[in-house]
């Protein structure tokens, strides 16, 4: 079958129509029966006018109707637009707004949240609502309101639009603490080509049982979907609350792969895992910012039969790099080398290759290069460029996603984060990664979680600042964390002050919101 996205389901229905592929609390459905909900939901679809590439929003929490329809809108010929479930009305609103989208499909309680700002939607038509009955429908809503279980069954036979791999799948909204979310348009190639190339690294199987504990607006989040039904695996979906829910979970859905971000594994590391989980869990990986040493450690002292797999991406390209577990003792501060079918530069300003050792920009060109910003041609060609190095014969210009983030290779090839370039701190005439010092940080055990942000300084152009929250005994000592780094860092990496938190804030993918922390200590210095 094509390389569709849909086809991923009905290629496993038609392989092993009895395994599971999803879960959600005591409710599973087999890919036979996940295949059949797909094609109904997917003719409703149809017959309340869904045109070629028109845009659905789905904006719920982690449900069968939200993996459902994400698929469904595949097989129509639409494209489907996840919005993050903490996403408030304001933020949801613009998104609505921002790429037409013509159907809604939500819970009657978010509705009631929404409502207020659907009148500025003006290409909105449909809100079909899940988990509500067709007596219990909002009353007075701006537009056609439907029940989700009212759609199944009702086709009229009209037929999906036709779709090819180059053709929009989705569109998935980068968050963003400064300006407005940008729409990352992603096609069927790209995100097909995503859940091959990491099926093949991880080794995936049908006897893979993958935790959705990320949101699938995040393509991260949405890649455990992706992957598991390429494979034929099974999901288990799961909001939680606490971290500890999250090993719970792990141990009794007997989870073999584990997703997570960061700020999440910091939280799991500190906890007792319970065996179940440790024989149970074949393999974790980690993307959306570095993983602390310390908190690696930790975690293979507690899970010695897993495998770790450290990986780098951004949303414009999915997956760039990832670090097969075996090389991490060998090279612990290294990003990898690139993924299957993907090929990773790294160019000077002006496109050049660097030198092994010296810092440049990351490049990635390949299958899983985006079709660019939704509607926003001005920050697609600031981002998404012509390679470099192109052989002049090929006359069609191949476009590559040039990420914004300074890297270094080494002589035989593996990668190493440096910093976002507009992350980087200069203080003191000196470039100063701040991932650096977080490192030097973490390891003396002295902290929590912790940031190094550049704040502007009449004298040093910027001065180091760290944000950190108290470690597991409950302390922040900030004379002994300055003497620590003293002790490891040279002066000008130093940090200048530290600012206590209970808590960093975090962006809705999970991630630790440093624009936010950047923007409220901008004036500490004046």
């Amino acid at each position: 079958m094509t390389d569709l996205l849909h086809n991923l389901i009905i290629n496993s229905a038609t392989q092993r129509p009895e395994q599971v592929a999803l879960q959600h609390k005591t409710s599973r459905y087999s890919y036979a029966t996940l295949a059949l909900e797909v094609e109904s939901i997917a003719q409703a679809l149809l017959d309340i006018g869904l045109e070629r590439d028109e845009r659905v929003a789905i904006y719920l929490p982690k449900l069968p109707e939200s993996v459902i329809s994400f698929f469904a809108i595949s097989q129509t010929g639409g494209v489907f637009v996840p919005v993050n479930p903490l996403l408030k009305s304001p933020q949801v609103g613009y998104i609505l707004a921002d790429c037409n989208v013509r159907i809604l499909i939500t819970a009657k309680e978010r509705y009631e949240q929404l409502k207020e700002m659907l009148p500025q939607c003006h290409d909105l038509h449909t809100i079909i609502v899940v988990n509500c009955a067709a007596a219990d429908l909002p009353e007075g809503a701006p537009v056609n309101c439907l029940a989700w279980e009212a759609l199944r069954g009702v086709g009229t036979g009209r037929r999906p639009h036709r779709r090819i791999d180059a053709d929009m799948a989705a569109i998935l909204y980068t968050s963003g603490s400064t300006g407005k979310p940008k729409g990352v348009v992603l096609s069927h190639k790209n995100m097909v080509a995503g859940a091959k190339s990491v099926a093949e690294y991880l080794h995936n199987s049908p006897e893979d049982r993958l935790l959705a504990v990320l949101p699938f607006s995040f393509d991260y989040g949405f890649s455990q979907l992706s992957t598991a039904f390429y494979t034929g695996a099974t999901t288990v979906l799961m909001d939680y609350l606490l971290p500890r829910d999250v090993l719970k979970m792990v141990a009794n859905a007997q989870i073999t792969g584990l997703a997570g971000v960061p700020p999440l594994w910091n939280q799991l590391a500190e906890l007792e895992w319970p065996a179940e989980a440790i024989s149970s869990l074949r393999y974790m990986t980690n993307s959306g910012g570095a993983m602390p040493k310390t908190t690696l450690a930790r975690l293979r002292t507690s899970l010695p039969n897993s495998r770790f797999f450290l990986m780098y991406g951004l949303t414009e390209a999915f997956r760039s790099t990832y670090l097969p577990p075996e090389e991490i003792d060998n090279r612990p501060d290294s990003m990898g080398k690139a993924i299957p079918n993907a090929e990773i530069m790294v160019v000077r300003d002006d496109g050049s290759g660097c030198a092994p050792g010296e810092p440049g920009e990351l490049v990635h060109r390949g299958a899983l290069v985006a079709m660019g910003y939704w509607n926003d041609p001005a920050k697609t060609a600031e981002r998404f460029k012509p390679l470099p190095g192109q052989n002049p014969a090929l006359t069609l210009t191949e476009i590559a996603v040039w990420s914004g983030d300074t890297v270094k290779m080494d002589d035989e090839g593996y990668l190493y984060f440096v910093a976002r370039r507009d992350e980087m701190i200069k203080t003191s005439g000196y470039r100063v990664s701040p991932t650096e010092v977080e490192e030097v940080i973490y390891a003396s055990q002295l902290v929590g979680e912790v940031v190094a942000l550049g704040i502007p300084h009449p004298t040093l152009g910027q001065a180091i600042l760290l944000v950190a929250t108290a470690n597991q005994a409950g302390e922040l000592e900030p004379d002994k964390i300055i003497s620590h780094c003293k002790q490891q860092l040279p002066n000008f990496m130093v940090p200048h002050a530290i600012e206590q938190r209970d808590a960093l804030p975090r962006n809705p993918n999970g991630k630790i919101d440093r624009k936010l922390l950047s923007g409220e200590y901008q004036n500490l210095f004046d």
